[in-house]
């Protein structure tokens, strides 16, 4: 079945070029300018993944993605974005969205990031187990994880790097391993998304009292297990 995607973006050119690439490449595509157009279509059950630029009219691409995610959209959303600084960068992981691009950018390298977000969320959608490990429960088919009888509200890359360290319980992870298996590809050395999400993921599963499950292996990743 073909994916449908929306690409949100205002610069005409660019969405031009990138919904010609896409369409090249067998994707169904439907461009947008503005951002609540992009609101109104990525909260359609058919779509599979949106691209989305922040400096988006009428509705940024920042407040595109925290609504989608309070709404419990779980589409992937790859953030396309000409601000250079990190916490620019991170105000977008930290809105909802997946992945992020800066501009300007090759095409080769969105094909690339797109395609492993699409695999990583048909992959998701296909697995049904249910992961236990340290008091942390994992419902893979119902996207859905509780560390003890509390339900932990996790965005969809969240889940994901929960679900993969609970099913590697005890065995450190690198960081080049954990980006390939999230993200499809190695940020690099200097990229602070791996962090960034990790400290999501401790905000959120730890309750003051509670010990505390993801241990950093200094200069080599990360793993879970009880203190």
């Amino acid at each position: 079945m073909t994916a449908h995607l929306v690409v949100a973006e205002d610069d005409r050119a660019v969405r031009e070029s990138v919904t010609r690439a896409l369409e090249l490449e067998g994707y169904r595509v439907t461009p947008v300018a503005d951002g609540a157009a992009a609101l109104e279509l990525a909260s359609a059950d058919d779509v599979d993944l949106l691209v989305l630029d922040l400096g988006l009219p009428h509705v940024d691409g920042l407040t595109v993605c925290r609504r989608l995610r309070s709404q419990g959209a779980r589409l992937p959303i790859l953030v396309l974005t000409a601000r250079t600084e990190v916490s620019d960068r991170v105000s977008g992981l930290d809105a909802g969205a997946d992945d992020y691009l800066p501009k300007p950018f090759s095409l080769d390298e969105l094909l690339a990031r797109l395609r492993a977000l699409l695999r990583r969320s048909s992959v998701a959608a296909d697995d049904t187990r249910e992961l236990r490990a340290e008091g942390v429960v994992v419902d893979e088919a119902a996207r859905r994880a509780w560390r003890g009888d509390r339900e932990l509200e996790l965005t969809k890359t969240e889940f994901d790097l929960l679900a993969l360290l609970v099913t590697n319980a005890g065995v450190v992870l690198a960081h080049g391993t954990i980006y390939d298996r999230i993200w499809g590809y190695d940020f690099g050395p200097d990229s602070k998304a791996l962090a960034v999400y990790i400290g999501y993921l401790r905000r959120k599963t730890e309750e003051a009292g509670e010990p505390r499950l993801i241990q950093t292996v200094r200069g080599v990743g990360y793993t879970l297990r009880a203190p």
